[in-house]
């Protein structure tokens, strides 16, 4: 039990800074500013899905999440694009 807490903090230590750290400002801030406030919170099937959506091209999440008017994605990515327009109000 012990090594599966311990692996989930290193998970989350490690989404933490790959969401902080994507090369562009404006997403360093967006999934940064989302991953304090929300990942300590999360699941482990959360987590996943939230490794999956930071493993997404950056030009991709820039687009849905920065584009006025643009399609939000079918599934996972859909839905932390929708997660992460809510949590900043875009």
């Amino acid at each position: 039990m012990v090594d599966a807490i311990n692996d989930l903090e290193t998970r989350r230590k490690r989404a933490m800074y790959r969401a902080g750290h994507r090369g562009t400002k404006e997403l360093d801030i967006l999934l940064g500013r989302f991953a304090e406030a929300e990942l300590a919170a999360m699941s482990e099937p959360d987590l996943a899905a939230f490794e999956e959506f930071l493993a997404l091209p950056d030009p991709d999440i820039n687009h849905w999440l920065l584009t006025p008017g643009a399609e939000t994605p079918q599934g996972l990515a859909g839905e932390f694009v929708e997660r992460l327009k809510r949590f900043h109000d875009l």
